[in-house]
């Protein structure tokens, strides 16, 4: 029986000053490393819940030493950690099986404990997360090759201890887009926007009904991420975005609107309810004061009966760079693409190319 649930975060704050600290105290005092639970889980962005426990979820940790410590002491460390654990903190097991494979559940063990601690250093986690160095400032295709869902999971979660000061650096260094690199994933989203705006009455227009219903989800997924991009936080992937997004009260009156196109049975409901998402996205924008003002009232698509924001309008506002391209999580949704670093950035660098 495992006990009642608690956050991972907090879990994992537990089992680091509990568990792993009074290790390092006794068999290396004095060693300079960082502790933290960062990178993949819903724990990082704070959605975990009971189900979160069926599969990589529990007492884990990043633990982060200098270059040359990890190798003079790394192999010697995770040995100790699997034979001095605890084999529970708080009830819940320290050990994870299968041992070694890509999916790891935490199982009792009366034996030696097959950890989550994962030794590395900074740079070395930096490079396999984000595909590149990110203690030195990034350049615009490091931020464009990069998934938002990647740099939600570097900002988020939390550093227990950093002794060391890399990662801390880092991840304010990455708590946000330098401002040129915002306008230019601001205005592709409105792009993304502009592409489809219409299609939902005239989808409906030839009798498809399901076919509008499909625009308007496809439509109100781009309006979370811009309605996130506009609150400076880092779109999640799909299975966190109404999460992320509900969870910003100032965003209150675009949910409402966004959960109206989707209930609407009507498409003419469907779309003025887009608008209403449009027209209060837009006047978030105009309030922040990093582009030229736009009227953020909706109009006809040209000579057609379909009401939209014309959204290219807020993209031009901005004088970004290359708008119709903006981020690689922006024109590409394969997640094999977007869990592959060097790939990404292969294709952003061939994208951005002159």
């Amino acid at each position: 029986m495992l006990p009642d649930f608690m956050p991972g975060l907090q879990l994992c704050r537990i089992f680091y000053t509990e568990a792993v600290r009074p290790l390092l105290d006794e068999f290396y005092p004095g060693l300079e490393h960082a502790a933290a639970r960062v990178g993949p889980g819903s724990e990082v962005l704070g959605f975990d819940t009971p189900r979160s426990v069926d599969h990589d979820w529990g007492p884990r940790l990043e633990l982060f030493l200098r270059p040359e410590d990890l190798v003079r002491h790394g192999a010697e460390l995770s040995a100790l950690l699997t034979a001095r654990l605890p084999k529970q903190v708080r009830g819940w097991p320290t050990n994870f099986e299968p041992a070694d494979a890509r999916v790891r559940v935490m199982t009792a063990t009366d034996g030696l404990v097959a950890h989550r601690v994962h030794l590395t250093d900074v740079a070395s986690w930096s490079v396999e997360r984000l595909g590149f160095d990110a203690r030195r400032d990034p350049e615009t295709v490091d931020w464009l090759a990069t998934p938002t869902q990647r740099l939600a999971e570097t900002v988020g979660g939390a550093v227990f201890h950093d002794g060391i000061g890399e990662l801390t650096a880092l991840r304010e260094r990455l708590r946000w887009y330098p401002d040129d690199v915002w306008r230019q994933v601001l205005a592709a989203q409105w792009v993304r926007i502009s592409q489809e705006q219409a299609f939902v009455g005239r989808a409906a227009e030839t009798g498809d009904d399901l076919g509008s219903r499909i625009v308007a989800a496809r439509l109100a997924r781009d309006v979370m991420r811009l309605t996130l991009l506009l609150a400076r936080r880092f779109p999640p992937y799909s299975k966190w975005l109404g999460k992320a997004v509900t969870a910003l009260p100032e965003a209150a009156g675009i949910v409402a609107a966004l959960q109206a196109a989707l209930a609407a049975d009507d498409a003419e409901q469907r779309q003025a309810a887009l608008c209403d998402a449009y027209e209060m996205a837009g006047v978030w924008q105009n309030r922040l004061g990093i582009a030229d003002p736009v009227e953020a009232t909706r109009r006809s698509y040209f000579d057609r009966p379909f009401p939209v924001i014309d959204a290219g309008r807020f993209a031009a506002a901005l004088n970004a760079e290359s708008p119709g391209i903006g981020a690689v999580d922006q024109f590409g949704d394969s997640t094999d693409l977007l869990e592959n670093p060097g790939l990404t950035r292969r294709i952003m660098r061939a994208v951005t190319a002159p």
